[in-house]
Order: structure tokens, then C-alpha cells, then sequence
């Protein structure tokens, strides 16, 4: 559930002051109504998680699925050149290629109306 939104432009993003904004968050709606704190995988995020957790045990931090697959993916599509890697993106590069062929797919879609009308007439997915 979205709660608010914190403009915190000016502000030193550290695991404190994450923390407390966190903190302050739920004790406004009260510690028993909330169950998880999810965040990106910034190690700032994950040590305000473990604050978090340790304010409140009923609680629990995790990172968010969709950044570390992201991460993940950003990882395997673009690799940092290590000899040590080789075997693994010998073993993972075809997922490079599906991805690749997936952006090509969305964006052929995507850029043209009649076969983005064609998508959405026959599908109830959204391109995004």
C-alpha cells in the first residue's frame, strides 16, 4: 500500500536518515499495521532496513524483487570484463539474447499504433 511520498532532494540519504523517515512513517499509522518494509539493495536501504527490524521485531525488511532481478539482468547483459566470469556468461549469454530480442519485440510494438491496437485488442497484459 503507497502511503506518501518524502521530497528528501536536500537531504544526506544514509542509513539514518532513511531510518528515521521509515520510523516516523510507521508510528503514523501505528507499528501493528505494518508488516514489511521493502526497498532497493542500496546498502544504505539495507542497513535502514535492519534498523527498521530492530525498532520493530514484528516487522520485516526485504529488498525489492523487481530491483535485484533488474540488477540481476543489467549484470548479465552488460558484464564487467573478469576472466573469472567467463564460465558464467559462457553459460548465461543466451539470456542476453532473449533479452534483447524482447526489447526489439516491445519496441516494434510500442512505436507503431495499428499493431500496439492489434496487442491490446488480443491481450489483457500492458506493455510498459
Amino acid at each position: 500500500m503507497f502511503l506518501k511520498v518524502v521530497n528528501c532532494e536536500e537531504d544526506q540519504k544514509d542509513k539514518h536518515f532513511i531510518s528515521n523517515t521509515f520510523v516516523d512513517s510507521i508510528r503514523e499509522i501505528s507499528p501493528e499495521n505494518v508488516v514489511y518494509v521493502i526497498t532497493d539493495n542500496a546498502p544504505a536501504c539495507k542497513a535502514a532496513g535492519l534498523l527498521v527490524e530492530s525498532k520493530f521485531p514484528q516487522i520485516f525488511w526485504t529488498p525489492c524483487v523487481v530491483h535485484t532481478l533488474n540488477l540481476t539482468l543489467r549484470s548479465i547483459c552488460s558484464p564487467s570484463p573478469h576472466p573469472k566470469y567467463d564460465d558464467i556468461m559462457e553459460k548465461c549469454g543466451w539470456i542476453a539474447k532473449v533479452s534483447g530480442d524482447v526489447f526489439f519485440i516491445k519496441n516494434f510494438i510500442m512505436n507503431h499504433s495499428i499493431r500496439l491496437a492489434m496487442f491490446n485488442s488480443h491481450s489483457k497484459l500492458k506493455l510498459l
